[in-house]
């Protein structure tokens, strides 16, 4: 009895320790769940503004990848679950297992004692067993032992009793786990059923695409020439601030220290300068999503997003430039110490120049083009050097 007693123990800390195991790793699955939901839902308003327009776009197909890369995600995160799911109803069955193989030696255990006490009685009464002792000191040692004895077996029944309720309980355990587990299959099902669908769309806005090949390789070709005279206007700033830099007093130089320290600190936890969207087109050198053999160079990220974005400054800082350009229409320029970021492809700006502005100013809104694609142009520099927007922005 005392050896179940510690089993039970056992098997309660080893519960407890698996269930408390379990839950932090199903509280982070459902966390990446909950934002690839929000993302799947992100992506999927921005692809309905931009089908409005009822003609194929990048823009289209971008949203519909981004669907498709959160929606592989997600199913990845309910596979994580079901297969948590199958550990811990394999662990619950083994407890089963056990408290069944206790229940059992509990129940032949009481059955010998009942036994053992009809056989040892023979029938007698307790108290003639008391009384037929020979002397005063028998009778003492033999009504400790009817004690011990009624004791043992009613400590038998309280384990049986125990180990009862703790084999319902573990069962019933079991029973909510499968439950779960088939709801998770089902929605695996579910969401596996859309990503074909989306896949299926996707190949079609492709096929769709390569027939605009001519119109495609002259935006290509505009948006080059665009990045051009931006590049042009944004090393001039830089040039401008160099200057400025090196006729500047011992303070404001010891300020501009400071920025770019305190901007330094912020690397992958930057603000992102709209409050909703994706990355839909990376930096440095990326193949071209339809065309084949054709490479482009982003010198910053493409974030599209939902039409009248408001855009906001990712740090503190000051404006140094804004202008218009064609193709990037309205741009910002704000210093950060040593180093720059820039907002292009703006409907409209609410700053001018010299501008002292404070992360989260508003600093405009993104332009929606005639595809109904609204999409923010965001770069970082430090000094002359062009840096990747992913690696100070916030993960999303």
């Amino acid at each position: 009895m005392k050896g179940i007693s510690i089993h039970i123990f056992i098997i309660s800390f080893l519960l407890l320790a698996l269930s408390t195991s379990a839950q932090k790793t199903k509280t982070q699955l459902e966390s990446e769940k909950r934002e690839n939901l929000k993302k799947i839902a992100e992506a999927e308003r921005i692809l309905s503004e931009t089908s409005d327009q009822k003609q194929v776009t990048l823009g289209q197909l971008r949203a519909l990848n981004q669907q498709i890369n959160a929606r592989e995600l997600l199913i990845r995160s309910i596979g994580s679950e079901i297969s948590l799911l199958d550990g811990e109803i394999s662990d619950l069955s083994a407890v089963v297992n056990a408290l069944q193989n206790d229940l059992r030696q509990l129940k032949e255990e009481y059955a010998d004692q009942i036994y053992a006490t009809y056989k040892s009685s023979r029938g007698n009464s307790r108290l003639m067993f008391l009384f037929s002792a020979k002397d005063f000191n028998q009778l003492l040692q033999r009504l400790k032992y009817l004690e011990q004895y009624a004791d043992a077996r009613r400590l038998q029944a309280e384990q049986i009793e125990v180990v009862t309720k703790e084999l319902n309980e573990q069962r019933s355990r079991v029973e909510t786990k499968r439950a779960e587990q088939q709801k998770l299959l089902s929605q695996q099902v579910r969401e596996s059923r859309k990503l074909a669908n989306s896949k299926k769309k996707q190949s079609q806005l492709v096929a769709q695409l390569s027939k605009k090949e001519r119109e495609l390789r002259r935006d290509l070709e505009y948006r080059k020439a665009a990045n051009k005279r931006l590049n042009a206007l944004i090393a001039n700033t830089i040039e401008a601030e160099e200057v400025k830099d090196a006729n500047a007093s011992t303070a404001e130089i010891a300020s501009t220290a400071e920025l770019t320290r305190l901007f330094e600190s912020k690397k992958n936890t930057l603000t992102w300068p709209v409050s909703s969207g994706f990355i839909a087109s990376k930096f440095g050198t990326q193949k071209h999503p339809v065309l084949k053999r054709i490479k482009i160079v982003n010198d910053g990220v493409g974030i599209q997003t939902e039409r009248d974005s408001k855009v906001r400054a990712v740090f503190d800082g000051e404006v140094t430039m804004t202008g218009v350009i064609p193709g990037k229409n309205n741009f910002v320029l704000i210093r950060h110490g040593s180093y720059l970021t820039v907002y292009a492809r703006l409907k409209s700006i609410n700053v001018k120049k010299g501008r002292k502005v404070k992360v989260g100013d508003i600093i405009g809104e993104v332009y929606t083009d005639q595809d109904g694609v609204t999409e923010l142009e965001f770069q970082v520099y430090k000094g002359t050097t062009k840096l990747n927007p992913e690696h100070w922005l916030a993960m999303k």
